[in-house]
């Protein structure tokens, strides 16, 4: 299976641009041969379009899932993208799979809201979503949710093999990245596909960075800070890791049953 990241620059609430440029870069995909892209957080409209995100949400189904849609099967390349969706008077944080023929495969809704602002617009989540394609076992995490081990552990547990993230991670945070997506990788015995935006948003800088991590926490395909790029890599390679070198982690881990203990001192 062969997978990428479009990292990019924020529509910034231009929906038209948007579009295009997941028009565009499904149609470079789909000439690699590329089963599934992933794009940044909140892509519809922009991620820092706090503002708008109440007014221009949209429930499942409506245009922007429809045409996203219409895109990925006029390519023949699957797409992964974030996008604000309104349910009743939530909104939503939220994540979209479509495979190469257009079909919804899976909604995801982001479990751990990042900061004030965040929480101040959008609900939590509160599910995991797991979905089959080429054979692979996928789950879906946005952003924030990937920096818990306790997430990516529980999708490792149910059998997901590979990891899909839209974020939207800020300059001076590029830790996640290099360290902890790396090692969310490595611990579970998973390849993650963490796909970031560079350059800026309503003021709002990202660190770019975006990956393709394998299960040895060593990056498949990685981009650099500030610029637009495709990252592209096949899955397949990683059949020919030797399985000596993967973590065991969650077959060796041991429960400790003690709840307490006695911290002794010496009078003396």
């Amino acid at each position: 299976m062969i997978v990428a990241a479009y990292q990019g620059f924020s529509p910034e609430g231009n929906i038209k641009s948007a579009l295009a440029t997941v028009d565009d870069t499904l149609a470079k995909a789909a000439k690699k041969s590329v089963e599934m892209v992933v794009f940044p957080e909140l892509y519809f409209p922009g991620y820092n379009q706090m503002k708008s995100h109440p007014v221009v949400a949209q429930k499942q189904g409506g245009s922007w899932e429809t045409k996203l849609a219409a895109l990925a099967k006029k390519h023949g390349c699957g797409l992964t993208i974030g996008w604000a969706e309104r349910d009743g008077d939530s909104i939503y944080n939220s994540a979209s799979t479509f495979d190469r023929a257009g079909t919804k495969l899976a909604h995801f809704r982001k479990i751990q809201l990042w900061g004030k602002t965040e929480q101040e617009i959008f609900e939590y989540g509160d599910s995991y979503v797991t979905f089959e394609l080429a054979g692979i076992k996928i789950g879906l995490l946005i952003c924030y949710d990937v920096e818990f081990p306790q997430h990516v552990q529980a999708l490792a547990q149910m059998g997901v093999q590979l990891v899909l993230v839209p974020t939207a991670n800020p300059v001076n945070f590029s830790i996640v990245n290099t360290t902890l997506v790396p090692a969310r990788a490595s611990e579970n015995a998973m390849t993650i596909v963490y796909t970031n935006y560079c350059g800026s948003d309503n003021g709002l800088s990202f660190c770019g960075q975006s990956t393709i991590v394998g299960p040895l926490a060593q990056p498949l395909a990685s981009a650099g800070p500030d610029d637009e790029d495709l990252l592209i890599a096949d899955l397949s390679s990683i059949n020919n890791i030797d399985a000596a070198l993967i973590s065991t982690q969650l077959t060796d881990f041991r429960k400790v049953l003690t709840k307490c203990c006695l911290l002794y001192t010496s009078d003396a």
